[in-house]
């Protein structure tokens, strides 16, 4: 069953992203009514934490947020779909990164890194920049149910020449990489809701009281890896800017959970600056101390 869904998925997904992009987001907008106006994808969940984490907003505010939120999450869905065809030229056109030199000064210096990003703009095509790095970069992600679309999401992603880890492949791969002497960059999104069992520190994220990730930061010290935020911003409709910033250059340097909190604090920044762009349909709060 799991193949026969692949194989009638694959031709329609090929057939989207081959569109012109004029029609490409016409379609977008049309799966955004589908998904926002007809079937309510989680829009109880998205409302709810709007309401806890903005509460300075009134109703109408929150609700032109909900509706921008809507839309940008189906445009970055149908984006990802778009990788499967888009040219290396027309992706340095849409996604650009403005401060590569701080990212390769580190390769210079023989250090690896990690890089945490958030569930912002457009964390998709973050995998883009691996040409542009000194690095061999790898993406630590979460296998896909389904093994024929996880082996697709694989192809999609490792188009641009980044190895994909499973999350429980990621300690021995880095482990594997410092006794090799590669220079990695490791990305991570560490900014969702962890599982009960592993809780080791919670915070105030977005004004609530919440658990949080300390996973990159563990890792960082483990293997002695510099950490950088990448902050993506949404400079118009299917473009994407990128801008790294230093977390910490020397990670045993912080005391314990610093460098979550700090990583952390660049998230809420993000958010703050235009909440449209987050993915508002995680229940990142359902851990929340009440």
């Amino acid at each position: 069953m799991q193949f026969l869904v692949y194989i009638l998925a694959y031709p329609l997904l090929w057939l989207i992203s081959i569109l012109p992009f004029r029609i490409f987001y016409w379609l977008s907008d049309f799966v955004c009514f589908i998904i926002y106006r007809i079937v309510g994808y989680r829009r109880k969940v998205v409302r709810e934490n709007l309401t806890l984490t903005l509460p300075h907003l009134n109703k109408s505010e929150l609700k032109v947020i909900e509706k921008k939120f809507y839309h940008h999450m189906c445009d970055m869905f149908m984006e990802t779909i778009k990788t499967m065809s888009i040219s290396p030229e027309e992706m340095n056109k849409r996604f650009r990164v403005t401060n590569l030199d701080l990212v390769n000064e580190y390769a210079k210096k023989g250090k690896s890194v990690i890089l945490v990003a958030s569930h912002y703009a457009s964390y998709e095509w973050l995998l883009t920049i691996n040409p542009k790095i000194d690095f061999k970069g790898i993406a630590v992600y979460k296998r896909v149910a389904n093994p024929y679309f996880d082996k697709l999401v694989r192809k999609i992603r490792s188009k641009y020449d980044t190895e994909l880890v499973e999350t429980r492949k990621a300690i021995p791969t880095m482990a594997q990489n410092q006794r090799d002497g590669i220079l990695s960059m490791y990305g991570l999104a560490s900014d969702q809701s962890p599982k009960i069992d592993r809780i080791f520190h919670s915070m105030k994220f977005m004004g609530v009281e919440v658990p949080v990730h300390t996973g990159a930061e563990m890792l960082a010290k483990k293997y002695d890896l510099s950490v950088i935020f990448v902050k993506v911003k949404k400079v118009a409709r299917g473009y994407y800017e990128a801008t790294f910033v230093s977390i910490a250059d020397n990670p045993h340097d912080y005391p314990n959970f610093d460098i979550t909190e700090k990583y952390l604090r660049e998230v809420e920044k993000q958010i703050y600056e235009a909440p449209e762009f987050y993915l508002w349909t995680h229940k990142r709060w359902k851990h929340r101390v009440k």
